[in-house]
């Protein structure tokens, strides 16, 4: 089966998340949720993060796709509370991800 080009960004940063996982729990870890929408309750971006305390978002595209207006919506709520959000539709943003992940990494050690 063909992965379309928004599972192979997700793929991306899954990878990237993997890299920052602690299997063993005897550390600050990082948790990943990647929900399933059921047409119940509320949206939500492609995955919830939190690592080392910090809540982050990521919605993941195709290539030059943006947010629809509900994603806008969520982007901006998340903000709001002081979450930090990803939208990522390259390479480019999987790198900034994993820099910003390693930056907290780094600040917590």
């Amino acid at each position: 089966m063909a992965v379309t080009p928004e599972g192979k960004i997700k793929r991306m940063v899954q990878k990237v998340l993997a890299e920052f996982f602690d299997d063993n729990l005897t550390g600050a870890g990082l948790y990943s949720y990647w929900p399933v929408p059921t047409g119940f309750g509320a949206s939500s971006l492609d995955c919830i993060v939190c690592y080392r305390g910090h809540f982050i978002a990521i919605e993941t595209k195709a290539p030059g796709k943006k947010p629809t207006p509900r994603q806008e919506l969520t982007i901006a709520q998340i903000q709001h509370g002081g979450g930090m959000v990803f939208v990522i539709d390259s390479e480019v943003g999987v790198h900034e991800l994993r820099v910003v992940l390693q930056r907290l990494k780094d600040a917590s050690v």
